[in-house]
């Protein structure tokens, strides 16, 4: 029944059935007019298609304002690019003086996002870094409040935290999965996007505490940054020593990057390229069936199944990065290592015998038959 009430027996149907036209009755004031339809809401595939030439177009924009204070490092920072892209934690290993914190604090000055570091040392407390309950008078009640640590912001800097107890290094644990931090019993979310790089320093071993495999396992990358080249080094030394650097530009912000993770993942994948992602991760697991000799020999434990996810997801953004609408076997090889290093635990046999875990994993590409 029309909201105008019905209509005359005695009057013509409308010409057009699509649009019927409300007849008011007797004595009854005409109806409004119809307000205007609203705008339809953009698709979703706009939306992809917005993000990806925003990504693409400002990739040489990113690079071009991280060149202006780090020299060289390029598969280093598009790894790292890559962790951001797709939503995972990272972390990187590498000696002292490499501008590990300068690189983390720069990515995150282009994308705009909120920064903090932390200097892990023994006697950092949990509370240090997710935050703590205090007591507060306002009003003349006194009641607990909670105070947000460090840990809140978009990207927080873990710098070497192998020089702190498994008991803080665990504070991290909750956050890095759930995305949130529990304190006196009450959830407490983290602005999003939201990424830990940690640093650990590979030379000095003593103080340290090696972290748990289990903690391991929640970085999708270890990223291994070595010594520059001596012409890269020199540039170096040369920026750093005749005065102020330049100042980086912020090109998107926190909104585009949870974007970017949508758009990551919209990345086709065809089956036989994760498949090979898998065989990958389960041909470094010992005394399995198929397992080849040397990882028996070698390896005392393999990666697991997140080792898939992240190559698959790292291989998709990899491939966006790159302007492509698929993964290919490269974007696969090219992730392998770091996404496996820290997953593949050696025995003291391979040890003994001077094997890395890079030769391990070169073997791995070597052996494991990869998809035409």
């Amino acid at each position: 029944m029309n909201a105008a009430g019905p209509a005359s027996s005695d009057t013509p149907a409308p010409s057009d059935p699509a649009t019927p036209t409300a007849v008011p009755a007797a004595g009854e004031a005409p109806a409004p007019a119809p307000a205007t339809a609203p705008a339809a809401p953009v698709s979703a595939f706009a939306e992809e298609k917005a993000a990806t030439e925003r990504l693409l177009t400002g990739r040489t924009r990113i690079e071009a304002e991280l060149a202006k204070v780090i020299v060289g490092q390029r598969v280093v920072v598009e790894q790292i690019l890559i962790s951001l892209l797709a939503g995972g934690h990272c972390l990187i290993t590498g000696a002292p003086g490499l501008a590990k914190t300068l690189l983390v604090k720069s990515i995150a000055q282009v994308f705009h996002l909120n920064f903090r570091r932390i200097q892990f040392t023994p006697d950092l407390m949990p509370a240090d870094v997710t935050g703590t309950e205090i007591l507060q008078e306002s009003g003349g009640e006194r009641r607990m409040t909670f105070v947000r640590g460090p840990i809140f912001a978009h990207m927080l800097l873990a710098d070497e935290i192998n020089r702190t107890p498994p008991k803080t290094q665990a504070a991290l644990l909750e956050a890095m999965q759930e995305h949130q931090v529990t304190a006196g019993g009450v959830r407490h979310a983290l602005e999003e996007p939201f990424f830990v790089l940690a640093t650990q320093n590979p030379i000095e071993m003593e103080g340290t505490y090696p972290l748990p495999e289990a903690q391991l396992d929640r970085f999708m990358f270890n990223v291994v940054m070595d010594y520059l080249p001596e012409d890269d080094e020199v540039r170096v030394v040369t920026q750093t020593t005749r005065g102020r650097g330049e100042t980086i530009q912020p090109l998107f912000d926190g909104a585009d990057v949870l974007r970017f993770h949508q758009l990551v993942r919209s990345v086709p994948i065809a089956e036989e390229m994760v498949r090979y992602a898998v065989r990958l991760a389960s041909a470094s697991r010992p005394r399995q069936a198929g397992t080849p000799g040397f990882i028996n020999d070698w390896v005392n434990w393999g990666a697991g199944t997140r080792a898939g996810q992240f190559l698959v997801l790292g291989a998709k953004a990899r491939a966006l990065l790159q302007g492509r609408a698929f993964v290919s076997i490269d974007d696969l090889q090219a992730l392998a290592a770091p996404t496996l290093r820290h997953r593949i635990l050696l025995n003291y046999r391979a040890e003994a015998e001077g094997i890395r875990v890079d030769d391990v994993v070169q073997k791995l590409l070597a052996t494991v038959k990869a998809p035409v």
